[in-house]
């Protein structure tokens, strides 16, 4: 009796017990798994390592995320690809790897990501392909369906793993050093406007988060985000999700629009998951005019593609502002951009903290106060390391500050 078997066997036992919707999720486990053991029995497999395993994939699809539950549980497991029913990939200790795990058909996906999405309370089918969620756990979840995906449905899972970490975790990891660590701490509490940048799984929502743990606690903070990720350990805290459109196209409520709200919510800070679009100028704007300490995130290559691609997103936003009007406003408004990189190890780390200093003639000017060494010795992580610069934002906020 292969899994899927027992799968409709014990489905269809469940639907002759009535009261099995009353019962707490501990309760309902422990129902199906005696289920799956009756089945198990009727067909005579005496194997009890071949039966665990079965009970484990059956309880993964009845009640779980099936072939992906286990990879869901797997702390080493960072992020999980799904391209197509009979493939799937797992970043594991950040090396990409095959897993070797499939689906049994793709009506099976369609299923679970049916169960992924609904558990967010969003919707994905054919007249609305593309989802971003997040799990009950945080995870974040993307989804893309035919004929969008060509191969079949693609689904993408970012677990959350930044749960408890702080500066002395990246210290100890090569990620950042001591001196740096202190630096970022006194640029979060004397309110310096922060920019973390990095491509793709680099760990910017990571250093975002352990950012945070720098704020005063008598602060009040607003988070907005496209799809929830932050995990901010704040008393006086709000957060706010975006929300997509309903089949008809209604009811969307963007960044933008929530960026603009926040500022009526009297927050001492605000932080923006990532800018991508319109939000950016409005969030220029906000720490422009009394909300200084705010923190954000940015998709680039380098702190000085941060702050073209943040000049870009002004220009597409549809304002008509002159160029050297949108670089004072990057100029006046971001203070650091910290950047990250992942090695082909799959290490994540700081290269460099940049501050930007101002404007000569059109230009946006920097200063590297921290930088990576191109070296190290046995395969190390190259020492982060100061370039003897001092910030000159941050005297200054703390001369303000005191005065």
């Amino acid at each position: 009796m292969n899994s899927q078997t027992i799968v409709g066997e014990v489905r269809r036992r469940l639907t002759e017990i009535p009261e099995r919707t009353e019962l707490a999720d501990e309760q309902l486990r422990q129902l199906v798994e005696a289920e799956v053991d009756r089945a198990l029995a009727s067909s005579g497999e005496v194997d009890s390592e071949k039966n665990n395993l079965m009970r484990r994939q059956v309880v993964n699809e009845i009640l779980g995320f099936g072939p992906l539950q286990d990879f869901l549980d797997d702390s080493a497991v960072s992020e999980i690809m799904v391209n197509g029913f009979d493939e799937i990939w797992v970043e594991r200790n950040g090396v990409i790897e095959l897993s070797g795990r499939t689906f049994d058909s793709e009506d099976q996906l369609l299923v679970v990501i049916d169960r992924m999405v609904r558990s967010s309370g969003r919707r994905v089918d054919q007249s609305s392909p593309m989802v971003d969620a997040r799990l009950p756990d945080g995870s974040r979840l993307n989804v893309i369906l035919p004929p969008l995906a060509v191969d079949g449905p693609a689904l993408t899972v970012r677990k959350f793993t930044s749960s408890g970490l702080t500066t002395d975790d990246l210290v100890a990891s090569g990620a950042l050093s001591p001196d740096a660590a202190r630096f970022l701490g006194d640029a979060v509490a004397s309110r310096m406007n922060i920019l973390v940048s990095g491509g793709t799984g680099t760990g910017k929502t990571t250093v975002l988060n352990i950012l945070s743990s720098f704020i005063d606690r008598d602060e009040r903070i607003v988070t907005i985000e496209d799809a929830v990720e932050l995990t901010l350990r704040l008393p006086n805290l709000v957060r706010l999700e975006a929300r997509p459109g309903n089949s008809e196209g209604a009811g969307e409520i963007n960044v933008r629009e929530l960026v603009r709200n926040s500022l009526r919510m009297r927050p001492n800070r605000i932080i923006v998951g990532e800018v991508r679009a319109g939000e950016t100028i409005d969030m220029l704007q906000a720490m422009n005019t009394g909300h200084e300490g705010s923190l954000s995130t940015v998709h680039a290559n380098s702190p000085r593609d941060a702050l073209r691609r943040i000049e870009t997103m002004i220009l597409l936003a549809g304002l008509d502002l002159p160029l050297r009007a949108v670089r004072e406003q990057i100029a006046s408004a971001i203070d650091l951009v910290v950047h990250l990189t992942r090695d082909s190890k799959g290490r994540r780390f700081v290269t460099t903290i940049t501050e930007v200093s101002g404007m000569e003639s059109d230009v946006v000017t920097t200063a590297d106060l921290f930088v990576r060494e191109h070296s190290a010795v046995g395969g190390a992580v190259p020492r982060l390391v100061t370039t003897g610069l001092i910030s000159q934002r941050l005297d200054l906020r703390r001369a303000r500050a005191s005065s």
